[in-house]
């Protein structure tokens, strides 16, 4: 037995958080996820370079939270396996202190999970191994209860992952719920790949994703926006995540990247 099958890895099939750790040049995958990043190049030689420009839109809203809204604790769910700079890190550069609870349900995070704990004295950071799809179990649980005071507003991260989820499992659902239980004044930033930009191309990732077992369902924008459903969106609204709030000049061609992002407020 090798040591991630230890850890109750599957390494026969691919992962999504394996196949995007692959694009962002990382080294926790594996032959089966390398084969789906690079099937799914096929369809869009860039994806690597999306991918990073999805990473690119979590630090500026993380750091736009801590700057502007004054944000001292963050829900990150889906995060993936350990890419620096991680929420905890931008947070704290902001604002030392910053409590931060990550929450993932691939095994290989968990077997990561003290890298990710390594924060700054003041601070505090802890991992989850959940499913965002049963939020009550979430938030019942003492390592999130313990770390963070959801009486005080929180910032919830939902980068790339509601792809997961198929319409039929009632994504907007579960994300209502999550949005339900954080107080007045906390924060909402996602991330989605959509098909809007590029139909042809993104049905072509959706079938090698579903070709290969995993679930990657591409998403239009009104279907995005109602993920935000009765909070406040911040300018510049649901946007291509190459054109929200960019740091210098706007990219020459915000659509460049196959991902809407936005950020809202819960009032």
């Amino acid at each position: 037995m090798s040591q991630w099958e230890r850890f109750g890895v599957d390494t026969t099939a691919p992962h999504s958080a394996r196949v995007y750790d692959y694009w962002l040049g990382g080294k926790t995958n594996f032959p089966p996820d390398r084969a789906m990043g690079q099937a799914i190049e096929q369809a869009v030689p860039s994806v690597k370079e999306m991918a990073k420009a999805n990473r690119a839109f979590q630090g500026r809203a993380v750091r736009y939270l801590a700057q502007e809204h004054g944000i001292r604790q963050f829900l990150d769910l889906g995060t993936g396996i350990p890419t620096s700079p991680n929420t905890h890190e931008i947070a704290e550069a902001v604002s030392p202190g910053t409590r931060v609870v990550y929450v993932d349900n691939d095994p290989i995070v968990l077997a990561h999970a003290r890298a990710l704990m390594v924060s700054s004295p003041a601070s505090r950071t802890t991992y989850i191994h959940a499913d965002l799809r049963k939020p009550e179990e979430l938030f019942a649980d003492p390592a999130l209860t313990s770390t963070l005071d959801l009486t005080r507003p929180v910032g919830l991260l939902m980068i790339a992952v509601l792809m997961l989820i198929a319409d039929e499992d009632d994504p907007w659902g579960r994300v209502a719920a999550l949005r339900d239980a954080l107080p007045v004044g906390s924060c909402l930033a996602l991330t989605t790949p959509t098909q809007d930009f590029d139909p042809e191309a993104v049905g072509k990732v959706a079938e090698a994703a579903r070709a290969g077992g995993m679930t990657l369902v591409p998403r239009g924008y009104d279907d995005v926006l109602r993920f935000f459903d009765g909070w406040e969106l911040v300018e510049p609204g649901v946007a291509p995540v190459l054109a929200w709030r960019p740091d210098g000049e706007p990219p020459a061609d915000p659509k460049a990247a196959y991902y809407w992002g936005g950020v809202a407020i819960k009032r």
